[in-house]
């Protein structure tokens, strides 16, 4: 970091000592030159190595969750513990402008947009956060979070345009103060800042665009933020590192996703995709900060018409976090954010045209917050070990060297040394993809020379796709191990005893010797050698699925198979009343082993409290419980429990789990309502918005076309599925409507002529935009028509490379021509000298979401609601007004094309308080590949939460959470039908389906009590 001469001076040396930096009280509330930036506070700061948070070095494991993706304040909490019991101590997290700022002028941060619970929640589970508000958050977010009204904006997005660094202001002004609010510097857990995201490379000169970057700079620090700033470069290329000069920040981070997103083959690691450079690559464009990956492969996107997220879970699954994540400890990084650690959803139409509405990812944590995935396990022993080895800040990463830490070729060990603080190597196989396991012995250095390992005899085993940490002189507290080829998931001093938990794969030889030992007291277990050999203890042992132990004078050694650690947590006990605890990198706390989840634990008095969830009957372990404790409580209730032969307390909690019962769908009394009166006989649109722009300032759209544009953003409609409607006089010789549409990759447009339906795209997973010859039945000539178009909108594009403006491609209608087919072919040919002209289209006008950009439904933002018929009544809120319904199901259907909204009021009546019981609703996908296309949208209470497309797909569950649902009382779900094809469609089968109950510890949820229906006087 780069501070003023003079106070340079003055620290040079805490600064050449790695100490954090001393107190600096003068207020900093003006823009910084990038090359006099001052000390701005001296709660966060760094140097080459790491962080320091108030002095101590910290190694921050960090996970992506979006706040917007779960619209539901009170779950929040829920998600936070669930990543600080991995053993992570950050969150990083974007903002969407787009759901903020839905009309140019007017932001919007309340309710379910709220930040200030996030943070809330945040601080409680004792979480720090980096916050990563854009503007642009690319995220596959519709617009990459960029508002639809940008459409409109004439200079290029994402350069130094004045009109469009204009358009910033208001959003960067508003959401920097309420970050700046929650930041450590007064009380909150915001410690990092990223301005901008991904910004790469562009098609436009000049890049990186300095001048633009520094001015999303400057807009952060007008806003008061004070903490670093952070950059995320899409790979390794440099710009905005430190000394890149204007529009640089504090410290330099890139993004590495090396599996990509072929979730269609989840079991191939191409050749070549583990980066072994990644340490000099580091050194070469930031050695001044500290290594930093903002985003990491935590899973993967899927596209409409992909292979869901449980094939991308297969791909970024347990083994991958084994190799991939070790691979980048051993590199030195030590900011290291995974994306997604939680997915959530893209409900109400934030979502992309690459993305459906589920946004599971195949992250750790799933999208219906359950944790049942190898992956999240994995990942807790691997921050679990960060947290208590601080000692890793101060290691070198080296070169993997062949032949130098073992005489196996075909194993890749890459050092991490030091002459203070002890070495780790990280084994893995010299080709990663191996599937095959590995026999191989050590030559480690350590402070009584090279030692040959293992000594005892045998050879070790590095199982196919595997990786491991080793280590040399580690110390805990007052003990230090030699060396030791099992994996460490923790250790912690207890009173007078300091225990550590080790493990490895089943079978597995290991070995590890204490330094100084005394005399062996205690052992346990099967397989466990030992003998003293110079001066220490060397220990052998097979990991078996029995807890095997040693112990030695002061120490106490646990030795585990892999899926045995897994149930092992390592809750930090707070301090001072505050969840972050003692210490960044080893707090104080306590060990349990059992259960499904371990939120916290503290210790009153004599009472150890642990708040935890249980998915079946279990025994809980507590181990280094204080000699003062004699009580044990789970979830408030006192607990008996018995002191076992190792000195632990042994309990059964009472787990009680439901039978859950949920109403069948089909039996509910089904109302539904016309969604398209727009093809009746004398239906009135004098209330429709009249498209009479015959220009346009989307350069993505010009030259216009059409006479008039027909781009919905033009007319302030950015979001969901538009209408439009013109008028035509017929000539008697049309037979045939070439129509050229746009509504992202796996839209859907369908065309009616009066009532006449001419026909459909049903869609494509890979097309955006299409030309579409639709035929025309004989029309009499002089009569006057009206011509239906219905445009379905997946979203807007994203804009990662400046330049192109990729958000702006429009949406609806590109070009028409209503014509006589021979007349057209006889113009196409080179030996035509006249033709019929096309039949003129003219009064023109377009329906979208009601009020467009000043939308109706506030509480549930600017993309929730499309222009459909039953969206624009807002009849898909609660309690819609029946007597303008009729009686009919979503399972008895339509006979012909068209749009129908069915809805039907249930109950539900669930031990919310007591259970977490995630919900899905589930469309049958069980028919044939023949059956009628149809596009569903899913409304539960009035919230959008889902777009099913049956014949893309894949989605064909949708969760929906708590507090949207009502889990005890009175829910609406909606259901509109789009039917594609002439012969109608209906639902085959739809079920609500419910996941394993848990008996939860967790907070209370709180109904997301979103308006009931009212009636909109201006609605059409």
């Amino acid at each position: 970091m780069k501070l003023p001469l003079a106070l340079l001076a003055a620290l040079a040396a805490p600064i050449a000592q790695g100490l954090v930096l001393g107190r600096h009280n003068q207020a900093y509330n003006i823009i910084h030159e990038p090359d006099k930036r001052d000390l701005l506070q001296d709660l966060i700061t760094w140097d080459d190595k790491s962080l320091f948070i108030r002095g101590e070095r910290a190694l921050m494991f960090s996970g992506e969750f979006h706040p917007f993706r779960l619209p539901v304040p009170s779950l929040y909490l829920d998600v936070f513990q669930k990543i600080k019991a991995m053993g992570f101590n950050m969150v990083s997290f974007y903002v969407d402008w787009a759901l903020l700022e839905g009309k140019p002028g007017e932001f919007r941060a309340d309710g379910i947009f709220s930040l200030e619970p996030f943070f809330e929640a945040a601080t409680q589970a004792g979480v720090y956060l980096l916050a990563r508000p854009g503007p642009y958050i690319n995220a596959e977010v519709s617009g990459g979070g960029y508002p639809g009204w940008l459409q409109r904006i004439k200079g290029i997005l994402r350069t130094d345009a004045p009109d469009y660094l204009k358009a910033t202001d208001n959003y960067m002004a508003n959401i920097g103060a309420i970050i700046a609010k929650a930041q450590i510097t007064n009380g909150g857990p915001v410690i990092l800042f990223q301005p901008e995201n991904e910004y790469s490379g562009a098609s436009v000169s000049p890049f990186p665009n300095k001048k633009y970057m520094q001015y999303v700079i400057d807009q952060a620090r007008k806003a008061g933020i004070v903490v670093p700033l952070i950059d995320n470069d899409s790979y390794p290329g440099g710009t905005g590192a430190p000394g890149t000069g204007e529009g640089e920040v504090d410290i330099y981070g890139f993004d590495s996703y090396p599996l990509g997103f072929d979730c269609g083959n989840p079991d191939v690691w191409p050749a070549g995709n583990l980066p072994t450079d990644l340490h000099k690559t580091h050194m070469r464009l930031s050695p001044s900060t500290p290594f930093s990956i903002v985003e990491f492969q935590g899973g993967s996107y899927d596209p409409f018409g992909g292979y869901g997220f449980d094939q991308c879970y297969k791909l970024v699954n347990h083994e991958f976090s084994r190799v991939f994540d070790k691979n980048n400890l051993a590199a030195g990084v030590n900011i290291f954010n995974i994306y997604m650690i939680f997915g959530g959803t893209n409900w109400g139409n934030l979502g992309h045209p690459n993305g459906y509405t589920s946004y599971d990812y195949g992250a750790s944590i799933r999208e219906d917050r359950y944790i049942d995935r190898e992956k999240y396990s994995e990942m807790k022993l691997e921050a679990q070990f960060m947290r208590v080895s601080p000692s890793i800040l101060e290691a070198v990463p080296g070169d993997v060297t062949p032949g130098v830490y073992s005489d196996n070729k075909g194993i890749a060990i890459t050092p991490m040394l030091s002459n203070k603080t002890g070495n780790y190597f990280v084994v893995r196989h010299a080709d990663y993809q191996s599937r095959d396991s590995a026999l191989y012995t050590l030559k480690l250095p350590t402070s009584q020379g090279t030692v040959a390992i293992p000594q005892i005899g045998g050879k070790l085993t590095l199982s196919g796709r595997d990786s491991k940490f080793h280590v040399t002189d580690y110390s805990m507290g007052d003990h230090t191990l030699l060396y030791s080829t099992a994996e460490i998931m923790t250790w912690q001093k207890f009173d007078n005893q300091t225990l550590v938990i080790m493990y490895g794969g089943p079978g597995e030889l290991h070995e590890f010797a204490l330094k100084n030992a005394i005399d062996v007291d205690n052992v346990h277990g099967s397989s466990v050698a030992h003998e003293q050999r110079n001066s220490s203890v060397i220990v052998q042992f097979t990991p078996t699925s029995e807890r095997q132990v040693i112990r030695l004078g002061g120490l106490t050694v646990f030795m585990l198979d892999r899926n045995s650690a897994y149930n092992y947590w390592v809750p930090v006990l707070p301090r001072d009343s505050s969840a972050y605890g003692s210490s960044v990198m080893n707090p104080d706390t306590i060990i349990v082993n059992g259960g499904y989840l371990v939120r916290s634990a503290s210790i009153d008095g004599t009472t150890v409290s642990i708040q935890a969830d249980f998915n079946q009957t279990t025994s809980v372990e507590i181990i280094g419980a204080p000699e003062s404790a004699s009580k044990l409580s789970i979830n408030g209730n006192a607990t008996p429990f018995k002191t076992t032969s190792d000195g632990t307390w042994l309990s059964t909690p009472d787990v009680d789990l439901p039978t859950i019962k949920l109403p069948d769908l089909q039996s509910l009394d089904w109302h539904a309502i016309d969604s398209l009166p727009e093809i009746q006989p004398g239906y009135d649109d004098s209330r429709w918005t009249k498209a009479d722009h015959t220009t346009t300032t989307n350069p993505r759209g010009t030259p216009l076309k059409t006479p008039v544009s027909l781009y919905g953003s033009d007319y302030g409609f950015n979001t969901g599925t538009m209408l439009f409607r013109g008028v035509f006089t017929a000539s008697g010789d049309e037979d045939q409507l070439v129509l050229t549409t746009s509504g992202g990759t796996a839209y859907a447009a369908s065309a009616w002529i009066g009532r006449t339906f001419i026909g459909s795209f049903d869609g494509n997973k890979d097309w955006d935009t299409v030309v579409v010859t639709h035929a025309v039945p004989r029309l009499r000539a002089g009569s006057r028509h009206v011509l239906t178009v219905v445009v379905d909108s997946l979203g807007l594009n994203e804009n990662l490379t400046p330049g192109n403006d990729d958000m702006k491609a429009p949406r609806g209608i590109l070009d028409y021509k209503l014509q006589s087919s021979s007349a057209a072919a006889a113009s196409n040919s080179s030996s035509s000298s006249s033709s019929s002209p096309a039949t003129p289209i003219s009064d023109w006008k377009i329906a979208g979401n009601l009020g467009g950009e000043d939308y109706k439904d506030k509480f549930r933002g600017p993309l929730n609601e499309g222009g459909l018929f039953f969206e624009r009544n807002g009849y898909h809120q609660p309690s819609p007004p029946l007597d303008l319904f009729a009686k009919a199901s979503p399972f008895a259907g339509a006979s012909e094309a068209g749009i129908t909204y069915y809805t039907a009021k249930f109950d539900l009546d669930l031990a919310a308080d007591r259970y977490d019981i995630p919900l899905a609703f589930a469309f049958d996908n069980s028919s044939t590949a023949a059956a009628p296309a149809y596009r569903a949208l899913l409304y539960v209470n009035g919230f959008q939460y889902g777009k099913y497309i049956s014949n893309i797909g894949p989605q064909t569950e949708f969760p929906v959470p708590e507090g949207i649902l009502n889990y005890n009382g009175e829910n609406w779900l909606g259901i509109s039908i789009w039917a594609l094809d002439g012969d109608g469609a209906k639902i085959p089968g739809l079920s609500l389906v419910s996941r394993a109950p848990v008996l939860t510890s967790r907070n209370k949820v709180k109904l997301v009590d979103g308006p009931a229906y009212s009636k909109r006087d201006d609605a059409f």
